[in-house]
């Protein structure tokens, strides 16, 4: 009973920040406290069929490898594959004739951190410049790519036989490359050779300032009959974890499907290798994606559309790390007559995710933004803070509004637990004398002390579950910081160009490391020595994680601190408490 209160914390403090390290050692490539890390191995499996147990003749998305096609394929269509560069606002994409496949996104808008310094690189260049060059920014952050780095594409095609599909060498129509200063649209338009009586004409429209692309597919029946065909559309991708933040983050990295029914339903990447992802098969609402830190990609149908989702890991033929996961989805096209056409649409997504725009396109996508097991909380603090931005135009000054809000918002909490803590001060000269008298007689100390709890009204654990109960919210703070891409180089103030790199100059992290110190002073100091002691070593240990840490997230808790300091302070001198 010696300092229930005390005791209780410190397990919680220290628990956190022995996952906060895991999570750390995980970001940077080391090997997890708890579990060994999963063998990196090429994801060779057999083909698995489509859903509905389709098996095309013609080569399809479930059992070809993508390898290249051969000089006589391309002689047979009368085609040479070519790669067509695309640039708009927003985008800078390259498309593959083969297919009219994207294989290529760089993000515009977002500067790409992969090559910036880590800390302890950045500490030497301070000192010695001529030595560690600063990296230069470069705009454009790749998202997609089909290189042996990094293979991450979009492919939709045909299912039935001899149709077209992603390995079939398809012709851009020549257009424009660009999107001109004055338009809003950009049409990239790609045409398949007839192939068994069916030709497919596919259409990307891209819109100024949107990371949504509209894709019309043409099946025009050139045959004699009529067909039924099946079109699909997939991600596939590699199962490395890429990330745009050089600093601590463990956002979710895998596939996911949405629908009406069963809503999100995420499975990480060695889930879908192991054949154990769960998901809702048949929908006619919703839609698949690829999710990352700060980015997604998504392919969705029109609502009413009925199709089949599936989700997999298999051999597409490439030398790239840990690959390949696919998701998609098929749907059966009505009936094409001889010497007509059907049209169907589809919607990609390749962008940042932006809590906003990802609602305001189809229902549920804002749910790539994943918060985890604390969405409840996490989502209405990032509306306020996002409300916060609206009117003070600065994300950092939000973050402060929204901290002071929170303060306001548990005042009497805080209150009740800071002016247990101070009672506890001014109690603990009584305390310490009387563990000292008694050393020898630990029974009687024990009831002396509860003697003197009853005596002055105290209640050891008071100032415990005030902290307890606000522990859910300020962690489901640090996942929306943590997650949302919107602080990606958003300046603050002065040095801090970017919210989501650490602080250049570390003076954050160094206030923060004060202000934590400062605490420990306004708390009652243990009467064991031992315990006094780990009450200013552990401030220490845990403020020199933060020196890696974003500047947005130690702004954050540096501003708490602060005002815990104000506030504590305001009642110990209300309470007379030295």
């Amino acid at each position: 009973m010696i300092d229930i209160r005390r005791t209780v914390l410190w397990v919680i403090f220290a628990f956190s920040l022995v996952l906060l390290w895991d999570k750390w050692q995980i970001h940077n490539g080391n090997k997890p406290l708890f579990a060994p890390s999963p063998a990196v191995t090429p994801a060779v499996t057999a083909a698995p069929s489509l859903p509905g147990g389709t098996t095309p003749a013609n080569p399809s998305p479930a059992n070809t490898a993508n390898t290249p096609p051969n000089a006589s394929a391309l002689a047979a269509n009368g085609l040479a594959r070519e790669r067509i560069d695309i640039d708009t606002d927003v985008f800078k994409l390259t498309f593959d004739g083969e297919g009219g496949s994207l294989v290529k996104a760089d993000l515009s808008q977002f500067k790409d951190k992969s090559n910036d310094q880590g800390l302890v690189d950045h500490l030497k260049s301070l000192v010695m410049p001529s030595s560690f060059p600063p990296p230069v920014d470069k705009l454009g952050f790749n998202l997609m790519d089909d290189t042996a780095k990094h293979y991450y594409v979009a492919q939709t095609g045909l299912i039935g036989a001899g149709m077209p599909d992603h390995k079939t060498v398809m012709r851009w129509v020549p257009g424009e490359r660009s999107l001109k200063d004055g338009e809003n649209e950009l049409k990239v338009r790609f045409e398949s050779p007839d192939m068994g009586g069916v030709k497919l004409v596919k259409t990307y429209t891209l819109r100024r300032g949107a990371y949504d692309i509209a894709v019309e597919h043409e099946v025009i029946n050139t045959g004699n009959a009529a067909v039924t065909p099946q079109l699909y559309v997939q991600l596939v991708r590699d199962g490395q974890k890429f990330s745009n933040d050089p600093a601590f983050t463990s956002s979710f990295n895998g596939a996911a499907v949405y629908t009406e029914d069963k809503k999100y339903q995420k499975s990480d990447f060695s889930d879908i290798k192991k054949n154990k992802a769960e998901f809702e098969k048949q929908a006619t609402t919703g839609y698949v994606a690829m999710a990352q830190h700060y980015f997604a990609s998504a392919w969705w149908f029109p609502a009413g559309v009925a199709h089949e989702n599936f989700m997999d890991a298999k051999d597409v033929g490439v030398q790239t790390p840990d690959c390949c996961y696919r998701v998609g989805m098929v749907t059966t096209l009505p009936a094409v007559a001889p010497g007509s056409s059907q049209k169907s649409s589809a919607q990609l997504y390749v962008g940042p995710e932006e809590g906003k725009v990802l609602e305001a396109l189809t229902p549920g996508l804002d749910l790539v933004k994943d918060y985890g097991r604390l969405t409840i909380l996490a989502k209405p603090l990032y509306w306020l803070l996002d409300q916060l931005h609206g009117y003070l135009g600065n994300w950092g000054w939000s973050i402060v509004a929204l901290v002071v809000l929170l303060k306001i918002a548990f005042y009497w909490l805080n209150a009740k637990a800071y002016g247990s803590m101070a009672k506890m001060k001014a109690i603990n000269p009584k305390i310490t004398e009387m563990r000292e008298r008694l050393k020898d007689k630990p029974q009687q100390m024990q009831q002396e002390m509860m003697r003197i709890y009853r005596e002055e009204k105290v209640n050891p654990m008071g100032g415990c579950l005030p902290i307890v109960i606000q522990i859910p919210v300020f962690i489901a703070l640090y996942t929306v910081l943590s997650s949302s891409v919107e602080m990606s180089n958003a300046p603050w103030i002065g040095w801090i160009k970017d919210l989501s790199s650490y602080d250049p100059y570390l003076i954050l992290p160094f206030l923060m490391t004060c202000s934590s110190l400062l605490q420990t002073w306004l708390n009652p100091t243990p009467p064991d020595p031992i315990q006094a002691k780990m009450m200013w070593i552990m401030p220490l240990a845990f403020s020199f994680m933060f020196f890696s840490f974003p500047a947005g997230l130690v702004l954050y808790w540096l501003t708490n601190n602060l005002l815990s300091i104000a506030q504590q302070w305001v009642i110990n001198r209300r309470l007379g408490v030295k």
